[in-house]
């Protein structure tokens, strides 16, 4: 075997191992590059962010409207009767709601404090306080402390954004109580702090 021979066997070995390692790392390339693809399909797909809302969307205020005809308060509202009672001297549920916990409150018409109740009381701990089923199970038991009351019908309003907004009143409601309105008293500042930077994902 000649010392040309012997070279161009070297270099055509040489060649062949070159191509399998490019051969391969182009296959660990384009494996990287189909889970970054996978990842952002996988977050495509994901539903929209939910800022505490949950529910609401479901619910078109269109066609309640057709329905009721008398569905915003006028002058004659606060002495309008329901079940025998004026509505203003109706008993008030407020519904404290925040991303973390929902604290729901029950007073009589002048204000005064009689039930109250929350996610952290009924015995759920750290992040399912903050959940709608959550809201939703001390809502059904707060009712039924309204009912042992007395209350029947009751006027709801609710502050603060989170997930248990809607599962409270639907909690209230399925406890048996009569809800006549539901008032949002969430405060809206006009000049709100910046808002922290987005979360990188």
């Amino acid at each position: 075997m000649s010392l040309r021979n012997f070279s161009i066997g070297f270099l055509q070995q040489f060649r062949s191992n070159i191509l399998n390692a490019s051969r391969i790392s182009k296959i660990h390339t384009s494996s990287a590059l189909q889970k970054v693809e996978d990842r952002k399909e996988m977050l495509a797909s994901l539903p929209a962010k939910d800022e505490g809302t949950a529910g609401e969307k479901s619910i078109d205020i269109d066609t309640l409207m057709g329905k009721k005809e008398k569905f915003f308060p006028d002058e004659n509202t606060p002495t309008q009767l329901f079940n025998g009672i004026p509505f203003n001297e109706l008993p008030i549920c407020n519904i404290r709601v925040s991303p973390n916990n929902t604290i729901i409150l029950f007073t009589d018409y002048k204000g005064v404090p009689r039930v109250i109740r929350s996610c952290g009381i009924e015995g759920f701990k750290n992040t399912r306080k903050g959940t709608n089923i959550a809201a939703q199970a001390t809502a059904i038991t707060i009712g039924a402390k309204a009912i042992e009351l007395g209350w029947k019908t009751i006027r709801v309003k609710v502050r603060g954004l989170g997930p248990g907004r809607m599962s409270a009143i639907k909690g209230l409601q399925m406890s048996g109580l009569n809800i006549v309105s539901i008032t949002d008293n969430t405060p809206v500042s006009w000049n709100p702090p910046r808002p922290r930077k987005q979360r990188s994902l």
